[in-house]
């Protein structure tokens, strides 16, 4: 795990939202509400899209970071979602079961999500004939860093940070 700002991230999902904050060298921000359902990742990932490619990122730091946020979410989605004990699926009370957040800082894309599992994720050389399990393995492999806040009573943030390049036009 790399030291980050990304307590920052953390303790900005928790305020109120539209409270502007100063964080060194961000200059854009964005955050969305995720549920739980199954449309959850797929939301993830045009909100990344939309959010990045408005901000002029080059479209190939922008596949790679729907690609992270991706995992991202999954994750957060597996093992904070609360489930029902009988069918392991979803609950559908489970209305916010984490939060997404872009920032633009400086010469990078931080994408960090943040859900209520205490957990801390652990990178594991993927099983090749295994079905999943490769998530953070991709994470790792596209970002510069990655890593989580210490888990708190109101969870986690795990992030990843991408190195930018801008768009020409």
């Amino acid at each position: 795990m790399t030291t980050h700002p990304a307590p920052a991230v953390h303790n900005v999902l928790r305020e109120e939202a539209g409270e502007d904050q100063a964080m060194g060298g961000l200059s854009l921000f964005a955050v969305c509400a995720l549920g739980g359902s199954y449309s959850t990742a797929a939301r993830a990932r045009r909100f990344t899209t939309t959010t990045l490619e408005g901000w002029g990122v080059h479209a190939s730091v922008v596949s790679d970071a729907v690609l992270v946020v991706s995992e991202l979410v999954g994750n957060a989605l597996r093992h904070a979602t609360p489930r029902d004990t009988d069918t392991g699926t979803p609950r559908p009370d489970a209305v916010c079961a984490a939060w997404l957040a872009l920032a633009h800082q400086d010469s990078s894309i931080l994408c960090a999500v943040s859900d209520s599992s205490r957990a801390v994720p652990a990178l594991a050389a993927p099983d090749p004939l295994a079905e999943g399990g490769r998530g953070l393995w991709i994470i790792d492999r596209l970002s510069e860093c990655w890593g989580w806040t210490p888990p708190d009573r109101t969870g986690k943030t795990v992030w990843a940070q991408l190195p930018i390049t801008r768009s020409a036009g």
